[in-house]
């Protein structure tokens, strides 16, 4: 790494004077005699060659160069005074990453709200998300591989607290060949026809009764290539309410008229990995998804 010629000291002298449009005025506002912003700026213009103010009548008026290089020095200076902010804060505990799993049946507009909110109080606070499914959230906290987990089940070994609670249904596109039958449907019915699922994520998967509803099925990784899937008529799935919304009050989606089973409940845990551990980031969100499953 190159050694910088110029200190900060001697940017922020250039900046005080700019911005306080006088050696007297810059020198009452950082307390430092006039004569050592004059030497520090006049240090800047040797070390680097370059002229940053030219006299114009009785007015020092900043060159070409010198606007280009307080506008440098600024943008330094209030980065220097971010990095400063930034290790106090860790110093004081916070996580310089948060990793979370989040099950793909949480609603994503909800998760990213609570995330651009956490943003707003941890700035500078990395996040990895893990969009995870089944098994796959299991692992990902027994592993010790995040801080904190949306969860469908709890892990051997650890606690956590019930979020929300998921209201699945049965859905197809309207012109989907189930919805021509014009009748209430059984389990029988939908064996002939293909079944969307989204791979559980874990490296072993857990036993669903999903996988047993028809053995014509494609199995997918991404719960948006299912929803995709479902409205071009190619198959049908039960899907979290909140994640097809949309697609439901579009019409591109239709409630399936099962007689039995047309919908499913499952319970969503709260699961922190370590929650005597949990930094104040950690817990932020944890308040910040429970406040918002409330709502």
């Amino acid at each position: 790494m190159e050694h910088a010629r110029i200190t900060l000291e001697q940017w922020r002298a250039l900046v005080a004077v700019v911005e306080g449009g006088s050696y007297a005025a810059a020198a009452d506002a950082v307390n430092k005699s006039q004569s050592t912003l004059s030497y520090a700026v006049d240090r800047i213009e040797t070390l680097l060659g370059v002229e940053l103010f030219t006299i114009e009548g009785r007015r020092a008026v900043l060159t070409p160069a010198g606007h280009t290089l307080y506008r440098r020095a600024r943008a330094l200076l209030d980065e220097s005074g971010q990095l400063e902010r930034l290790a106090g804060r860790l110093a004081a505990g916070e996580e310089a990453e948060l990793k979370l799993a989040a099950e793909i049946i949480f609603p994503t507009w909800l998760l990213l709200e609570c995330l651009d909110e956490l943003s707003g109080d941890f700035p500078d606070m990395r996040v990895q998300l893990h969009e995870s499914v089944l098994g796959g959230t299991s692992e990902l906290l027994t592993r010790g591989a995040v801080d904190l987990a949306i969860a469908s089940s709890i892990p051997p070994g650890f606690v956590g607290d019930p979020l929300m609670r998921v209201r699945f249904i049965a859905a197809a596109a309207p012109h989907h060949p189930l919805h021509q039958l014009g009748r209430t449907l059984s389990l029988d019915d939908l064996r002939g026809h293909r079944h969307l699922v989204v791979r559980d994520s874990g490296s072993q998967p857990a036993a669903s009764e999903a996988y047993r509803v028809s053995e014509r099925r494609w199995t997918v990784t991404s719960k948006a290539t299912s929803i995709r899937a479902a409205c071009m008529g190619l198959g049908f799935a039960w899907y979290a309410e909140d994640i097809i919304r949309r697609e439901l009050e579009s019409g591109q989606l239709l409630p399936l008229p099962l007689e039995k089973g047309r919908e499913r409940y499952a319970t969503l845990y709260l699961v922190f990995a370590d929650g005597d551990g949990a930094g104040p980031g950690t817990r932020r969100l944890a308040d910040l998804l429970t406040q918002a499953a409330r709502t």
